[in-house]
This record gives structure tokens, sequence and C-alpha cells, in this order.
């Protein structure tokens, strides 16, 4: 299959990337990258979670957050939503697109939601139900696509499965995360292809994480066979609490480099999204993952 011609990039970097910071990111320092990431050209930007701050205090002020993005037209500002309780505060802050999550494995989900496979599904059917009724977008991501911390290798078959029931559900997105980014380009593309029977290649998305270094390898396999829309996290932020050692997604500045290589396009502009990784990496006091910023922000510093 040829390559798409266009590829849309889903920024994770404000929710994924910085709920597992140990020191509190500032609200407007929040607002400030998401800001800026939206001014480099990113149309959708995951941009909170309504979860419990008992669970996740990174994203306890997200009813605030949500509530004072400057929003530009044409950017989608989607945030993670686990219950009806977290729905119901999404709603009440002006939340337009929601994602729900899931995982390919038993034990990661027990261990990352607290509940099985099938449990998930009841827990948040009424959540979709509600959202859809209410005119609003639903995602949906399943963990651990190509590896398990806990069961190790995941069939593609067990992905196939859980991504046609959350588009059944109505998920218009489905998000396929490899989450200890393990993964490799072969076994990438196998499960691209049993998923692929259940739901079509358009509301797939390929999100990988760069633990092992293959995420950018294992993204061209992927788009050989026709995806085009990608998940990453500027800087390269994130990993996960429940999956030691496991790095962030992949950098969005690699992705948008290696895109724009390609002659793909993404509307995105490198040099304003070197701008924000600079800027969230600075306040972290920590240099950006990606290679691509390293190398630009040392030719600046020149």
């Amino acid at each position: 299959m040829t390559l798409p011609t266009r590829v849309k990039i889903v920024e994770v970097g404000p929710r994924d990337g910085l709920q597992n910071e140990a020191g509190t990111v500032p609200t407007e320092i929040k607002l400030r990258l998401i800001d800026m990431l939206a001014d480099a050209g990113i149309t959708t930007i995951e941009s909170t979670a309504f979860v419990s701050p008992r669970w996740v205090p990174q994203m306890a002020d997200h009813s605030d957050l949500m509530q004072r993005i400057v929003r530009r037209p044409g950017v989608a500002y989607p945030a993670l939503v686990p219950n009806g309780k977290g729905l119901e505060s999404a709603l009440k802050a002006g939340c337009e697109e929601i994602a729900i999550f899931t995982a390919a494995s038993e034990s990661f989900c027990k261990k990352n939601i607290n509940c099985t496979i099938d449990e998930s599904f009841e827990r948040f059917a009424p959540v979709v139900e509600t959202a859809l009724a209410r005119g609003l977008k639903v995602r949906g991501y399943i963990s651990c696509v190509l590896g398990c911390p806990y069961e190790g290798e995941i069939k593609p078959a067990t992905v196939a499965e859980v991504a046609q029931r959350l588009h059944q559900l109505g998920c218009y997105e489905i998000s396929l995360g490899d989450t200890i980014g393990t993964g490799t380009p072969l076994a990438a593309r196998k499960m691209i292809e049993a998923v692929a029977r259940n739901v079509p290649l358009k509301h797939l998305a390929a999100h990988f994480h760069d633990t092992y270094g293959q995420a950018l390898a294992n993204l061209y396999a992927v788009m050989e066979l026709g995806i085009a829309t990608i998940d990453s996290s500027v800087a390269g932020l994130g990993g996960c609490p429940y999956a030691k050692g496991a790095s962030g997604n992949v950098a969005t500045e690699d992705v948008a480099y290696m895109l724009a290589g390609m002659g793909r396009e993404t509307g995105v502009d490198l040099g304003k999204l070197i701008d924000a990784a600079a800027f969230i990496s600075d306040f972290l006091k920590r240099p950006p993952t990606s290679k691509v910023a390293k190398a630009i922000l040392a030719k600046r510093a020149g």
C-alpha cells in the first residue's frame, strides 16, 4: 500500500506525558505548552484527564485547565475520562472530545485500572453512550498491543477483538498503544493487519513508545499498511507507572522530522515545535529525549 499523503499527529504530551511527573506542573505552564503546540500546527492536543486527584495528582487541575484553554478554530482538545463522574466534570468544563481506555492484557488492565477487560467495558459503556448523546466525540485507547510487562507477548487476535468492541461501542478512532515499547516492525505490521480485519484502517492510530528505540521504525512499517494517525509526545515526555523502565511516547519532533523528510503533509512547523519542546524541558530541568530536538537546539546554541 502507498504511504498516506497526509498524516495526523495527535499530541499526548500535556496529558500522557506529564501525568507521571513527580513535581507539580503549574496550570499556567500546561496552558502555555498547549498554546505553543497549537501554534506549531498540532490540531489534536490531549490536554488533561478527568481522573481522581488521589490517583493522578498531576491532573488535579483538569476542570480549571479545560475552562482556561484559549481554543483555536480547527484544534481539538480531548481529555481522558475513566467513568461517569469524570464525564460529568468534563461536560461542565466544556470538553468536546473524550478518550476512554482499556488494555489487550488482563494483567495490565487489573494493575492499571483495577478491573478485567470485560469489566472495563461495563464501566465505560454508559460513559460512551452519554458522551455520544451529548454530541461529544469519543476516542478509545488500548494498552499493551505489542507486549505486556506481566504477560509478555500479546496475540494480535486479542488486540483485534478489543479494538472491534471499542469500535462497535462508538469510538471514532482507536489508538493502539505499545505501552512498554518492545514492539518491532514485523510484530507491529502483524498486529495492524489483524486489527484491520475488524476495524477499518481509517479508524486506527499508532501510539508507540520508544523504550527499545524501535518507535520510528514501527511507525514506518504500519504507515506502509495505511495508518495515517500517529500519537506522539513533545520532547518525548512520559512513561508508565505500571511498566518499569518504559520510556515516553515517541517524540513529536522526531515524528515530524521523519514525516517531513518523507514528503508527508502534517501541517506542523518543526521550528515552533522545537520551541515547545525546549519550553517544557527547561521547566522540567532536563533535556528532551528527542534526538531531533537535541540536535536542533545544539545547532541554535551554536
